[in-house]
């Protein structure tokens, strides 16, 4: 087997009881979504693009047609990215973001491979501030950001691409449980 392939299979199945956790997820997020709360997603690099991938599924659909739900993706606004980034510094350009968008009983997933971006971190911390649920998908344990989110996923891998393919491996299956939900 390949290399990769074979650092993959070995990764998934060592986090394997951590889809309990993201099924769990899905069905909170789904009564979140249902009820008029949103999903803030946010992360650095292949990580943004992952929370990027997440909310397009659920402003879109994953499998099934059905209504749309609010969910932003903290990095997709250029303008306010960088407007941020210029008045307050980059580790508030998520954590403004949070303040702006989120409100009480909303989620925010951060999504980190070393589980230690400041800006990630930044944001965490601005939700539990704020009564927003903070859940992280990470690399290994123990790092800074599952010590801040309420649950954390953590991937026991070294290896940047095998836990950012987990990661995304989980959030399609927090899609499904968020559809199976509703």
């Amino acid at each position: 087997m390949d290399a990769h392939l074979e650092k993959l299979w070995t990764t998934l199945e060592k986090v394997d009881g951590h889809a309990v956790t993201v099924r769990a997820w899905g069905g909170k997020l789904a009564g979140v979504l249902s009820a008029g709360g949103r999903l803030l997603a946010c992360g650095n690099g292949g990580s943004a693009a992952e929370a990027q991938h997440l909310t397009a599924e659920l402003v879109g659909r994953f499998r099934d047609d059905r209504e749309p739900y609010a969910a932003i993706p903290l990095h997709g606004d250029g303008s306010s990215l960088t407007a941020i980034a210029n008045d307050f510094g980059a580790d508030q350009v998520y954590a403004r973001q949070v303040r702006a968008h989120g409100r009480p009983g909303d989620v925010l997933l951060c999504l980190s491979t070393s589980g230690a971006s400041a800006n990630v971190l930044a944001a965490a911390s601005t939700a539990q501030e704020n009564g927003i649920l903070a859940w992280a998908m990470t690399g290994p344990a123990p790092n800074p950001l599952a010590d801040v989110c309420d649950e954390t996923v953590c991937v026991p891998s070294g290896e940047t691409a095998t836990v950012q393919e987990v990661h995304l491996a989980m959030i399609h299956l927090l899609c499904e449980a968020v559809e199976e939900a509703l």
